[in-house]
C-alpha cells in the first residue's frame, strides 16, 4: 500500500535501488536487510509463478473455445485434448506452488517490525541512552551477600525444590519470601487502582489471534509455551505477558472517542521459554520461565498517545522510587526495542552483587501497529473511523524487584529491612 501511494509498481526493483526502505514505509534503523532480501526473492518467485499460471489458464480458455469449433468443422482435436490434460496438471501444480509462496510471503511480511519513532536512534543495546538515575548506589560497611544467599539463609526462596518441581529456571517462594512477593503485587495494584486503572484478570491460555495482534506471531512463535489440545486443532499458548491479552480486549471493535483513553492493569504470571540461562549474571530469580508481573495497557487516540507514554513511564518510575531503590531510566535504540514497538524506555534497577542494572519495567508505545493487526478503531467526533494507539508498561515485574530489595536493603547481620511502603502488607519492618 505504501508503494502504491508512492506510485511504485515494480517495488522489488525500487527496494534494490533504494535500500533506505523508506519508500515502502520500513525504517532502516531496525536491521531488516536479510528479511527484505527474503521478501524480494519470494515475491519474484510468486510473480513468476502467477504469470505462468495465468498464461496456462489463458491457453486453456483459448483451447476450450477452439475445440467446439474444430469438432464442428470435423477437425482432429486429439492433440489439443492431450495438451489440455497437460495444462490441467500444470495449473494444479502452479496453483499449489502459488498458494505456498503467498503463505511464505505473508509470514515474511508479518515479520516486519514496527517503524521506530523519528527520535529513536539506530543500532542495538550499545546505542541505548541513559536519561537519568535515581538515588546513589548503596554503599555497605560490611561484605554484602547476593540475593541467592540472602533468600536461602532467610528461608524466602527454595531454589532446589523449585528445580525439582519444574526444572532449571524455577523457584518456590516460601515464608517471608512469599509474603514479600504478595506485598509487592498488592502495593502495585493498589497504586494503579488509585490512579483510575481498571483491574483485569485475563485467561492465561490464549488463542493464536492474541499472539498475532500483539506481534508475537508468526515471528516469535517458538518462544512461547504452546498447549496441545487432543480434541481440537486450535493452537493455544501460555501468555508471555498480560499485554498479549490486554491489547486484544477490543479486537475487532469500534470504540467512541469519548471512551478513550482506556486504562487497564492486569496481574498474571508470565511464561517465557527463552529463560533459564545459567550465566552467573542471571542466577537466582533474575531470569525464569515463570514470574509474576502487573501490566499496564492504554488504548488512546493518536493525539493522546505521547502524553499516555509519559504517564506510563512516570507511573512505573514512581513505584520504584517509592520502594526506595536505586535505578536508571534508559531510552532504547531501535534495534533493542520490542518487535511491535515504536519507542521503549526501560527502568533498570541496580543489583549490587552483580554490579549491573536489570530491567524491571519496559514502557512502550506501539502507535497503531497492534491496532492495525487487531482491527481496533474508534469513531471520532467527525464520525470518521481511525485506528487507536496501544501502549504498555510493566508496573512492575517482581522477579528482579525482589532481588534488588533484598540486596539493596540487606543488613550486616544478614537480615533485610522491609521498604516502608510494604510494611503494612508484611506486618514487620525486618525479615530475619
Amino acid at each position: 500500500k505504501a508503494a502504491e501511494k508512492e506510485g511504485i509498481t515494480d517495488y522489488p526493483v525500487h527496494i534494490k535501488l533504494d535500500t533506505g526502505m523508506h519508500r515502502l514505509g520500513f525504517d532502516p534503523k531496525k536491521d531488516m536487510d536479510e528479511l527484505i532480501d527474503q521478501i524480494i526473492v519470494i515475491d519474484a518467485q510468486r510473480r513468476e509463478t502467477a504469470s505462468r499460471v495465468e498464461t496456462l489458464k489463458a491457453e486453456q480458455n483459448q483451447a476450450s473455445r477452439e475445440i467446439p469449433r474444430l469438432k464442428k468443422e470435423g477437425g482432429d482435436v486429439s492433440a489439443i485434448m492431450a495438451r489440455m490434460k497437460e495444462i490441467v496438471e500444470e495449473v494444479k501444480a502452479g496453483d499449489a506452488k502459488l498458494s505456498e509462496l503467498e503463505e511464505q510471503q505473508k509470514d515474511l511480511l508479518l515479520s516486519l517490525p514496527n517503524i521506530p519513532d523519528e527520535d529513536v536512534v539506530a543500532g542495538g543495546k550499545e546505542n541505548n541512552a541513559v536519561l537519568h538515575y535515581y538515588k546513589e548506589k548503596p554503599v555497605f560497611d560490611f561484605t554484602p551477600k547476593n540475593h541467592v544467599e540472602l533468600c536461602e539463609s532467610l528461608g524466602m526462596i527454595d531454589y532446589p525444590r523449585g528445580a525439582k518441581l519444574a526444572g532449571a529456571g524455577s523457584w518456590v517462594y516460601r515464608g517471608a519470601g512469599a509474603r514479600l512477593e504478595w506485598a509487592l503485587l498488592n502495593f502495585f495494584i493498589e497504586e494503579h487502582l488509585a490512579d483510575g486503572y481498571e483491574l483485569v484478570l485475563p485467561p492465561h491460555m490464549l488463542n493464536y489471534e492474541c499472539g498475532y495482534v500483539a506481534g508475537q506471531f508468526p515471528k516469535f512463535g517458538d518462544e512461547v509455551y504452546k498447549i496441545a489440545n487432543p480434541t481440537s486443532s486450535d493452537m493455544k499458548f501460555m501468555l508471555p505477558t498480560a499485554e498479549t491479552a490486554l491489547v486484544n480486549l477490543h479486537r475487532d471493535e469500534i470504540l467512541t472517542e469519548d471512551e478513550l483513553p482506556r486504562k487497564y492493569i492486569a496481574y498474571t504470571p508470565c511464561y517465557r521459554r527463552e529463560a533459564g540461562s545459567y550465566r552467573s549474571e542471571e542466577r537466582g530469580m533474575i531470569r525464569g520461565h515463570q514470574f509474576n508481573k502487573v501490566e499496564m495497557v492504554q488504548y488512546t487516540t493518536p493525539e493522546q498517545s505521547d502524553a499516555a507514554f509519559e504517564e506510563l513511564v512516570g507511573k512505573a518510575e514512581r513505584l520504584v522510587q517509592e520502594l526506595g531503590l536505586h535505578y536508571r531510566l534508559s531510552k532504547l535504540a531501535a534495534g533493542d526495542c520490542s518487535f511491535s514497538m515504536a519507542r521503549t524506555y526501560d527502568i533498570e534497577v541496580w543489583i549490587p552483587s552483580m554490579e549491573i542494572y536489570k530491567e524491571v519495567s519496559s514502557a512502550s508505545n506501539a502507535r497503531d501497529y497492534q491496532a492495525r493487526r487487531g482491527n481496533i478503531k474508534y469513531r471520532g467526533a467527525d464520525k470518521k473511523l481511525q485506528l487507536v494507539h496501544t501502549l504498555n508498561a510493566s508496573g512492575l515485574a517482581t522477579s528482579r524487584v525482589l532481588p534488588a530489595i533484598v540486596e539493596q536493603y540487606q543488613n550486616a547481620d544478614g537480615s533485610v529491612t522491609v521498604p516502608e511502603v510494604l510494611r503494612k502488607y508484611m506486618g514487620t519492618d525486618v525479615i530475619k
